[in-house]
């Protein structure tokens, strides 16, 4: 079986995100420490899954946020970040009263943060190997 068709299975949640980032790397081990219960799994956008995703649901090869896909819907962005912050331990759920806001105000604070996030955060020169206690959670 390929990773695409675990994901068509509907085995779950799976986020998308920039691998050699050090602020979406620190993000996922954020998300694995305060999720409620043990509910997403984590592709790098450099990776194979990815790269079939992309293909899969017409994502653009340029798209660097992160990228929640659920039940077979796409969501990027602010509106990814506040639906995984939705299944995130008090207080950190909290985050959710910002859907409130537009979308388009949401996108652009965003999108400057993740424009500058390697200058703020660093990066690295390949993606993280997993530790082999979370290891199943992720996706080549």
């Amino acid at each position: 079986m390929n990773s695409g068709d675990r994901n068509k299975e509907g085995t779950g949640p799976v986020i998308l995100f920039d691998g050699v980032c050090n602020l979406c790397n620190a993000s996922v081990q954020f998300i694995l420490k305060y999720e409620k219960s043990p509910r997403y799994r984590f592709a790098p956008l450099q990776g194979k899954f990815a790269s079939e995703v992309r293909h899969q649901y017409a994502l653009p090869e340029d798209a660097d946020s992160v990228v929640l896909i659920e039940k077979k819907q796409v969501f990027t962005a602010s509106t990814a970040a506040l639906r995984i912050a939705h299944h995130l331990k008090a207080p950190w759920n909290w985050l959710v009263i910002f859907k409130v806001l537009p979308v388009s105000f949401r996108d652009k604070v965003y999108h400057w943060i993740a424009r500058n996030r390697y200058r703020w955060f660093g990066k690295k020169d390949a993606c993280e190997i997993p530790s082999p206690e979370i290891a199943h959670r992720f996706l080549d």
